[in-house]
């Protein structure tokens, strides 16, 4: 393995890392309001939801995406990552069994920890 390998090693394990932190920072954001995270990293059939949580009578599916900036990171958020993380979105309440009402946030993280949320964000695509 030489030092290019081993230099894309280290900076898929910071991106990873950083993720992570920018998912439990988001958590945090909606626990703040008064949600309960119900899921982190959910994973189904067809894709995975960073985070789940439910706020009174509402579940809420959180795609995170951090960047260097909000801009970058809206950016970062497709038409067709929104369909199977809908899609999984419904995997997930089949499976649990539930009848909410839902909606799908996008959560954006920039590099100094600002989030910005935009929510029900399937309905502007």
């Amino acid at each position: 393995m030489g030092a290019t390998s081993d230099h894309k090693t280290q900076k898929g394990l910071s991106a990873y890392y950083a993720g992570l932190a920018a998912e439990e920072q988001v958590a945090r954001h909606y626990i703040r309001l008064g949600a309960k995270v119900l899921e982190t990293r959910w994973r189904g059939e067809g894709g995975e939801i960073d985070v789940i949580l439910r706020a009174d009578d509402m579940l809420i599916f959180v795609e995170v995406k951090k960047s260097k900036n909000l801009l970058r990171a809206a950016e970062m958020i497709y038409p067709a990552q929104l369909a199977r993380i809908m899609a999984t979105a419904e995997e997930y309440v089949a499976k649990q069994g539930l009848c909410l009402d839902m909606r799908v946030d996008a959560a954006l993280v920039d590099q100094i920890g600002r989030i910005e949320v935009i929510e029900n964000i399937t309905v502007d695509f």
